[in-house]
């Protein structure tokens, strides 16, 4: 099973600006200031905030819910759209019992075209 030492060495490895906030907890400045790291138990968590869901006017609502099902369904891999405190989030999970550091890699990046690729349709929504 994967620890703290080694996510930070795969963080290193692929040459990831990140800080350490706390045991198991990671802010990675590259993607976006508000991706965030974190382990529990046997997964690694990531989660970044796209937008304050609180923004969106009543009527579009149902509109900006609607794409967020859109896109988990045909265009993310290792994560999801949702909704977190008013927040629009992506969040995705990876079990430490056998992470590498490919796989590490590939759901950063799917965050990462997420977050690029579709902020402008999500964000539409906004008044």
């Amino acid at each position: 099973m994967k620890t703290a030492e080694d996510i930070e060495s795969f963080l290193i490895q692929m040459d990831t600006p990140f800080e350490t906030m706390g045991p198991g907890l990671w802010r990675l400045k590259e993607v976006g200031p508000d991706l965030v790291l974190t382990l529990a138990d046997s997964v690694l968590a990531f989660r970044l905030k796209l937008m304050d869901a609180k923004d969106v006017p009543a009527p579009k609502r149902e509109g900006l819910y609607r794409r967020l099902l859109e896109l988990n369904a045909s265009e993310m891999l290792h994560g999801a759209f949702g909704l977190e405190n008013n927040a629009v989030v992506v969040t995705a999970a990876l079990q430490l019992e056998n992470l590498d550091l490919n796989e590490l890699q590939a759901t950063l990046d799917d965050i990462g075209m997420a977050a690029s690729d579709h902020y402008t349709a999500i964000s539409q929504f906004v008044a």
